[in-house]
This record gives structure tokens, sequence and C-alpha cells, in this order.
């Protein structure tokens, strides 16, 4: 049984060294201890005496692992198939300024959308929804705080008494309704009677959760249009635009950086704070406030004002 193990060992080792490379065998078999078991010899005179070894087992045969080969065979395997790499997505681009065609589609896109909306309970009570008006390209927008009688029933911002006075203070600075933007915070009516849309005098300023649900339809018209500047017209506009939220009088008199919450500006937008034209209605001795304001924003933009 020894003869034949032995036998079968010597066939292997000649069978491998025949096909690796000898220096290969030498270095594997010296780092490492010899797995292979023999039969006991009898020593000679001139060895020292050895401890007999068990012969190997009926039928076992020899496993010696050589890493050069191993790592020859896995490179001329074929590669195992990889699974497809996961789609990454690049941080979104900066947004870039829209051309007119590009802002006129969109903003139309965005008026549908609001005019169907009905996340808020406005949207049950409205007769029209009002998204804004006015001249897509407008260096100036003036943001209200929400839709009243009037503009509820024509779909239309600031169209009733506060709208024509308005519309005085835009001429007045040299401009024409038809180049500035005009919207409001809400985009529908809120009214102290919702029940009797029919009332005059029904009219409310717009609640927390009123403008939560539409600022972020007024923030995508902005960034639509990106002016350069931004007057809003009484303190709830302002208090929602401005993030240094304070009083209407302590946040009057100066520019502020715009920040929106969900949407980035393709370039940077001012915005100052003034009277709404409805309190100058009930108080006529602001209106000269309200003109030292609007004096800031026409300096800005090299306005001139009304020739007399």
């Amino acid at each position: 049984m020894a003869e034949n193990s032995l036998s079968r060992l010597a066939a292997e080792f000649k069978n491998f060294l025949a096909a690796q490379d000898e220096d290969e065998f030498i270095a594997t078999a010296a780092a490492a201890p010899a797995a292979v078991s023999v039969a006991s010899v009898q020593p000679t005179s001139q060895e020292p005496a050895q401890t007999a070894v068990p012969p190997m087992p009926e039928g076992e045969t020899l496993t010696v692992e050589f890493p050069r080969a191993r790592a020859r065979e896995q490179a001329a395997a074929p590669a195992p198939m990889q699974a497809p790499a996961a789609e990454t997505f690049s941080p979104q681009q900066e947004p870039v300024l829209m051309n007119t065609a590009q802002k006129t589609a969109a903003l139309t896109e965005l008026a549908d959308t609001i005019k169907n909306c009905s996340r808020c309970p406005l949207g049950a009570t409205r007769i029209n929804a009002v998204p804004g008006e006015g001249n897509v390209d407008a260096d100036l927008m003036f943001i209200g705080e929400g839709p009243g009688f009037d503009e509820d029933r024509q779909g239309r911002p600031f169209v009733g008494r506060a709208g024509q006075l308005l519309d005085k203070m835009i001429a007045a600075m040299g401009l024409k309704r038809e180049q500035v933007f005009i919207a409001n915070i809400a985009k529908c009516h809120p009214m102290t009677d919702p029940l009797h849309p029919e009332k005059h005098g029904n009219d409310r300023a717009p609640n927390a959760g009123e403008i939560a649900c539409c600022r972020k339809y007024l923030e995508q018209q902005i960034a639509i249009i990106c002016p350069q500047y931004i007057v809003a017209l009484g303190g709830v506009s302002a208090k929602a635009l401005i993030s240094d939220a304070k009083s209407l009088g302590a946040l009057r008199g100066r520019f502020y950086d715009l920040s929106l919450d969900s949407v980035k500006l393709p370039r940077p937008v001012k915005i100052l704070a003034t009277f709404h034209p409805a309190a100058l209605l009930r108080n006529p001795g602001w209106k000269k406030d309200a003109w030292l304001d609007l004096q800031m924003v026409m300096a800005e933009l090299g306005l001139k004002g009304a020739s007399k």
C-alpha cells in the first residue's frame, strides 16, 4: 500500500513539474510544512534515527497549492459578469435665465395649475383664481397679499380701488402697468364670510396655512421672471418674503437679498417693503412715506419718474 501511494505521488509530481516552473514548486514547498505522509524508513549508519510516520491511507492523493499557477489560471479565466452600476445623477445644475418664450410658456403652465388648485379651503370658495399678470421680462415686480372682491370676479390682480391707486404709483415712477409684473402671496380670495362671497367688504388677509399652500406658486413665478427688484406691498407680503420678519415699519427703508425656500434664483434679486395701496386709501398720510420707498427703487433702476 505504501509502495502504491509513493508511486502515485511520484507520478503526480512528475506531471506537475512538466507543466509548472521548478522554482515555483521549490519556493512553495520550502514555505510550508510537507503535507505528505510516507512509509517509515530504516535509518542508515550515517543518518540519525527518525520517528516512523504513519502510511498514507488507501485512496488518498496529494494536494499542493501553487499561488502563482492559481493567479495564471484566474487571469486566463473569463471575467465574471458584473452587475450594471447604479445610475448616478449629478447635482442639480444652477438655474439659468429663461428667454421670453420660455418664460411665457412656463408662466402659462403654472397659471393653469393655479387655476385648478384645491390645496386649501380657498379653492372651494373662490370664483376665480388670480395667478398674476404683466411683463414676463419685467425688472420690477409688485407682490400683494391676496385677491379681493373685484379680483375674484375678474381673475386679475389689483383691479379694484387699491389696484387703481397702484396703477397711479407705477405711473408716478415713470412706468406703465404693462411693464411690470403684479401678483399676490395668496392666489385665491380670502374671505371673512366664505358662505356669502357676494358681499362687499368680505376681504381678509391670508392666514399662515393659506400662505404656505400658495408660497411655492409665487416662488416659481419669481424664479421664472427673475426681476431685479421686488416691492412687497404690505406687512403680510413683506414678512412672508423677507427672512428678517419684523413689523412693516421696521422692514421699510432698505433693500434685502431675496432668498426663496423651494427654488433657486438665476441671479440675485433685491426686495423692498412698503405700504399696501389699500392701507394708503385708509391712511392718506402714509402716501409720502410710500413715495420715498418707491424713489429708492427708481434710483436703482435709473427711473426719472413721470414727466410733468
